[in-house]
């Protein structure tokens, strides 16, 4: 007898149709597992007749032959135990054909037949409401998160007699989900900026990559404060909205990243990776693509400390999908795209002792040691980042002032400098297409809302041709300069914002 039952497998962060057939004819009992499918498909052979048998059902004594359709599909995971489960019992005679009609599902099956949760569950909601499916049959781990998706009957158990008794009474399986708690619309997010002591100028650049998107780097001895002012970027940040929160979901899904029983992701997220990654940890791949850390940054911070101790050639990797938002994973059988619009933020020392340019430290390194470890950055990816900052320490009296009896003037704290950048934010999203930031928007569009004065358009040109900037470079500054305008809420871009976004290009020619 034939049996078919429907489930989907993962490419990237899209979830592919898999017809689930089994088919049961006389012969030597065994059950064949076919359709290129990896280790962990082929382990379900034995997971799906334990799950059967402690679950007080009839495993078939003959031969088994189970198909994976498309067969020129890679199928991997565990996912697929819960189909062929229910394929087998319909084969079987032990559950109505009709049962799985319109039915989807997946989930991995413990030995004594319970639901463990699985990786892509929202890609594959997805697929089963566009597919028009009649629900979706997921483990009880992941029924919030197969929710989210709107238009889409979810069923959720936590083992497979639980599945049984949904699929034989399908009123009890139209119950709604238990609601979970509301989550806050603005949850707190990192520490707070008010606890950064001086550094106007790296809290001036904070606020404006905040605002337009923008790309930023910190340089400065050790104990200037680089990563405390990073860890606060996040926080800056408006409050993500239902589609970013969806995106954000579904790739931390795809990665296994997700906590069993959540729902939709609410905050923006920071990453910082060791600078000891690998490539391949830092923007993605595998043989079956999965996202690295610059796409689980989408919509929040990628944050590099140590920058110049990556190895050039990852580094260099980070070119292209900071300009265009998207990392694309080739293989020979398939193409994978993963977004990531992100805010990088990168901190490094001003050489490799640490104190060049300090006037209280004394640097030990040669002017050849300092060219061979700016040499690790390239130029072509330092003019991708609009923000340069020189960072110096603070002054004792500077951080003396927090331990005072009587403290001096009150520091601007994150919910203070997050308003004005959601001012600023606003306003493009009024002007920008997608409500992208300044720092995102292609060169045509720039063109289109930079509103440049004459006098401020010859202070740029002086600017490209006495500093030598490239193209990309320049159009850098003006990006900068129309966050600056937004900031302060100006039509226009003014002289005063095109000096001002000069002033954060400080090391265009090191990487030269």
């Amino acid at each position: 007898m034939l049996a078919r039952c429907c489930s989907a497998a993962l490419r990237g962060l899209e979830a592919l149709p898999v017809t689930v057939e089994v088919d049961i004819a006389p012969g030597l009992p065994g059950l064949q597992l076919v359709g290129l499918a990896d280790a962990a498909v082929q382990e379900a052979r034995e997971r799906v007749r334990a799950a059967l048998r402690n679950s007080g059902l009839k495993v078939p004594l003959t031969r088994v032959v189970v198909s994976l359709a498309p067969a020129h599909l890679r199928k991997e995971g565990p996912a697929f135990d819960l189909p062929i489960g229910l394929a087998l019992l319909v084969a079987s005679g032990q559950l109505a054909p009709q049962a799985l009609a319109g039915i989807w599902s997946a989930a991995e099956l413990g030995l004594d037949g319970r639901l463990r949760p699985i990786r892509g569950v929202l890609a594959l909601a997805m697929a089963a409401r566009a597919a028009g499916a009649r629900a979706l049959v997921v483990p009880a781990a992941n029924g919030a998160e197969a929710a989210l998706i709107e238009g889409l009957a979810v069923w959720s158990a936590s083992d497979l007699r639980g599945v049984l008794a949904l699929l034989a009474d399908p009123d009890r399986a139209a119950l709604p989900l238990p609601a979970r708690p509301p989550e806050p619309a603005n949850p707190a997010v990192g520490p707070d900026l008010a606890e950064v002591r001086g550094q106007a100028h790296g809290r001036r650049a904070l606020e404006i990559a905040a605002a337009g998107r923008h790309h930023l780097l910190l340089v400065g001895p050790p104990g200037s404060g680089k990563t405390m002012l990073a860890r606060r970027l996040a926080g800056l940040l408006p409050p993500l909205a239902r589609e970013e929160a969806l995106d954000l979901t579904r790739l931390h899904s795809v990665a296994g990243l997700l906590p069993e029983g959540s729902g939709l992701v609410r905050q923006r997220p920071f990453r910082s990776p060791h600078h000891s990654c690998s490539g391949a940890a830092l923007i993605g791949g595998g043989s079956q693509p999965r996202p690295g850390e610059l796409s689980l940054a989408h919509h929040g911070v990628l944050f590099l400390d140590e920058l110049t101790e990556f190895r050039r050639e990852v580094l260099e990797l980070l070119r292209q999908p900071l300009e265009e938002g998207d990392v694309w994973i080739s293989r020979a059988r398939q193409r994978c795209r993963f977004p990531c619009r992100i805010t990088l933020v990168a901190a490094t020392n001003p050489c490799p002792c640490g104190w060049y340019g300090d006037p209280q430290g004394s640097c030990g390194c040669s002017e050849s040691g300092r060219r061979r470890y700016w040499g690790r950055l390239s130029g072509p990816l330092l003019d991708r980042i609009d923000l340069q900052v020189v960072m110096r320490r603070p002054e004792a009296t500077e951080l003396a002032d927090q331990y005072r009896p009587c403290p001096g003037p009150a520091v601007e704290d994150t919910p203070t400098v997050a308003a004005r950048v959601q001012d600023a934010q606003a306003r493009m999203g009024w002007r920008n297409p997608d409500g992208l930031g300044n720092g995102q928007v292609s060169a045509v569009q720039l063109q289109q809302v930079l509103a440049l004065e004459e006098e401020a358009l010859a202070l740029w040109e002086r600017a490209v041709v006495g500093r030598r900037l490239s193209a990309r470079a320049g159009e850098r500054v003006l990006r900068v300069a129309r966050t600056i305008s937004d900031l302060a809420g100006a039509e226009r871009t003014g002289c005063a914002a095109v000096a001002e976004a000069l002033n954060f290009r400080s090391f265009d020619r090191l990487g030269r």
